[in-house]
C-alpha cells in the first residue's frame, strides 16, 4: 500500500494539470493573455479585471451574485417606458429602426447580462444607464439606424477570426457593432454565427441588444465602474473622434449623457470628454 502512494499522488497531480489545460483550452488564450469573464482574451481591465477567469489577472474573481446598489432602482426601473420612447419617439416615423429597437427587447437581452448597472452605488448605476443610452441614442440616430449607412466590407485579416468573402462586418444594432473580430467573439458568446451570418444582428432585436451588451461589458463597464468618467467611455466605442477627430460626435454624445443623467436624477461626473 506505501509504495501506491507517490504513484497515486503523482496521478492526481496529473488529472489536475488536465483539467487546468482543458479550462485555458476553452478559453483560448495565450498565457500572457487574461480569461474574461466572458471568455475573451486581451489585457485591459475589460478582460484582466473584475471576472477574469484565467492568466495575469488582477482582480479577486467576480462574486457569484452580482452587488445591487443601495438606495437606487434597478435597470429596468430605470429604463422606463417613458425614458425608453422618449429616445424612439424622436425617430422619424419612416425609420426602420421604430419597427425593431423595444424595450422589451432591451429587458430580455438583459437578463443574460445581470452585470450591467451593477458594481457601485446607485450614482453609477444611473450613470452607465446614462451612458449606454447617450451611445447607443449617437449610434443608431434615436434608435432610427438598424443598420450602419456608409456600408464596408469591415475586414481584419485573422486565423482566429477569418472573414466570410460574402459577408460584410459593418456596424449593426445599438451600439453599431463592427469588423469581424467583434462579430466573430460576440456570436460565440451569444449564440449565433457572427462571421457567416452577421445580418442576424439587423434581423433579430434581441440578439442585437445582446450584441451592444457584449461589447460594453468587455469594453465599457470597467470605466465606468471605476469612475473614470463618460470621456473614456467615448474613446472604448469610437476612439477616433477623440483628440480632435470629430468635435461635434464628442459634444453630441456628451450632451445626449448629460441630459439623460438629469432625467435620471444623477450629476454628470467630471471628466466629460475624451
Amino acid at each position: 500500500m506505501s509504495s501506491l502512494g507517490p504513484i497515486f499522488t503523482i496521478l492526481m497531480a496529473i488529472a489536475c494539470m488536465s483539467s487546468t489545460l482543458v479550462v485555458a483550452q476553452n478559453c483560448g488564450c495565450a498565457s500572457n493573455l487574461c480569461c474574461s469573464k466572458f471568455g475573451f482574451c486581451g489585457t485591459t481591465d475589460a478582460y484582466c479585471g473584475d471576472g477574469c477567469q484565467q492568466g495575469p489577472c488582477r482582480s479577486k474573481p467576480t462574486p457569484s451574485t452580482p452587488s445591487t446598489p443601495s438606495g437606487g432602482g434597478s435597470v429596468p426601473s430605470l429604463v422606463t417606458d417613458q425614458f425608453f420612447n422618449g429616445i424612439i419617439g424622436q425617430a422619424d416615423a419612416n425609420c426602420a429602426g421604430k419597427r425593431f429597437y423595444t424595450r422589451s427587447a432591451f429587458l430580455n437581452a438583459l437578463k443574460s447580462y445581470p452585470q450591467f448597472g451593477t458594481g457601485g452605488s446607485s450614482d453609477v448605476t444611473k450613470r452607465e444607464v446614462a451612458a449606454f443610452f447617450a451611445h447607443v441614442t449617437h449610434e443608431t440616430g434615436h434608435f432610427c439606424y438598424i443598420e450602419e449607412i456608409a456600408k464596408s466590407t469591415y475586414c481584419q485579416p485573422s486565423t482566429q477570426w477569418p472573414c466570410n468573402p460574402s459577408k460584410q462586418y459593418y456596424g449593426r444594432g445599438p451600439i453599431q457593432i463592427s469588423w469581424n473580430y467583434n462579430y466573430g467573439p460576440a456570436g460565440r458568446s451569444i449564440g449565433f454565427d457572427g462571421l457567416n451570418a452577421p445580418e442576424t444582428v439587423a434581423n433579430d432585436p434581441v440578439i442585437a441588444f445582446k450584441t451592444a451588451f457584449w461589447f460594453w461589458m468587455n469594453n465599457v463597464h470597467s470605466i465606468i465602474i471605476s469612475g473614470q468618467g463618460f470621456g473614456p467611455t467615448i474613446r472604448a466605442i469610437n476612439g477616433i473622434e477623440c483628440n480632435g477627430g470629430n468635435s461635434a460626435a464628442v459634444t453630441a454624445r456628451v450632451g445626449y449623457y448629460t441630459q439623460y443623467c438629469q432625467q435620471l436624477g444623477v450629476s454628470p461626473g467630471n471628466n466629460l470628454r475624451c
